[in-house]
């Protein structure tokens, strides 16, 4: 009988990913030029840096948790040092506005978050591990999650301590979100929040620097999280009982959310209900034809039954998305899963 490994949301079993087609060299240049690394000081003396973008004329966005224990911060351009005067903050969203005086740097084109799709190629710049000059980082979008009248972003391109705020570009140099936070465990996802929510703290009122410091949504209490963010480690640790759990809750609460709906067949897909695993898989595939975790899921299926041209099929669509199914041949799992 053949064995195969099912996989899961592209995230810690994942196949490998060809890679993707990188923006223009004269782009990622200009855009640069929009870039800031963020130096703080907090009251212990402790240094750290982040990333932040001009998103309008002396108005540099990152995030509130790059500053929520400074006592003192700036950034350098052309040469010289710049320390805010200002600042609008959205904490629940981890969107904070610095605000300057002078600050000889252009900014960059703002896009929109409200047509996002998945699998579209994105990249992104900013200061991952502190380096002196900005880095540039590409991947694909591959979930998209409803939140506040927007969605959090999550994307194949990861980041590291420094990298908090750097801007999250489209195909076309514009900024879409800001790279924040990543999930807990070895194979981490890595979210974006959504340029919506970055023009909305543009219109805040400026404040003194850093007071009054929240938590953010993904960082209060399990609990009180997100089902998406809640869902990941049960899944990555196989305990689908607990996955099923917290799914039945989020389908109350977002009966038509796409991931909703991709975690319900994954647990069924794990705990025996495969039939009703593939009928769930298809019909997120007829709402969100590029959603590659089914896609992979549906292959790996059809493999296991020896559905030859089901399996063709399947991996047809995934090789136009740049999935590298070289490995396939490799992954097990027992086949009744």
């Amino acid at each position: 009988m053949m064995m195969i490994r099912r996989i899961f949301a592209g995230s810690c079993l994942i196949l490998a990913t060809a890679s993707h087609a990188a923006p223009s060299n004269d782009l990622v240049y200009t855009l640069k030029a929009s870039i800031a690394k963020i130096r703080s000081v907090n009251a212990h003396g402790g240094k750290s840096t982040g990333t932040g973008v001009v998103v309008a004329e002396n108005k540099v966005a990152t995030n509130c948790h790059v500053l929520a224990d400074s006592v003192g911060m700036d950034i350098g351009a052309m040469g010289e040092n710049y320390q805010p005067v200002g600042v609008q903050t959205d904490w629940k969203h981890d969107i904070c506005i610095l605000n300057f005086q002078f600050l000889p740097l252009k900014a960059a084109p703002l896009g929109d978050s409200e047509h996002l799709q998945y699998e579209q190629e994105i990249f992104s710049i900013g200061f991952p591990g502190g380096p002196p000059k900005p880095l540039t980082t590409f991947g694909s979008i591959k979930a998209l999650y409803p939140m506040d009248d927007s969605v959090v972003i999550r994307t194949s391109a990861s980041f590291q301590m420094g990298a908090s705020g750097s801007p999250l570009f489209n195909a076309q140099g514009e900024v879409i979100g800001l790279s924040t936070f990543k999930s807990p465990g070895h194979n981490a996802f890595f979210y974006n929040v959504p340029v919506q929510w970055v023009k909305e703290a543009m219109q805040l009122p400026v404040v003194e620097l850093i007071s009054n410091a929240q938590s953010a949504f993904w960082e209060v209490d399990l609990a009180q999280k997100p089902y998406w963010m809640q869902v990941v480690l049960p899944a990555q640790n196989n305990q689908w009982g607990e996955v099923e759990s917290i799914v039945k809750r989020w389908i109350v609460s977002a009966p038509y959310d796409t991931e909703a709906q991709f975690y319900d067949a994954l647990s069924k897909d794990h705990l025996g209900h495969r039939e009703e695993a593939k009928k769930i898989y298809q019909r997120i595939l007829k709402q969100t034809p590029l959603h590659s975790g089914s896609l992979i899921n549906l292959a790996a299926i059809a493999k296991s039954e020896g559905q030859i041209a089901e399996l063709g099929r399947y991996q047809d669509q995934l090789a136009k998305l740049n999935i590298d199914l070289s490995e396939i041949d490799t992954l097990s799992v027992n086949n009744g899963q």
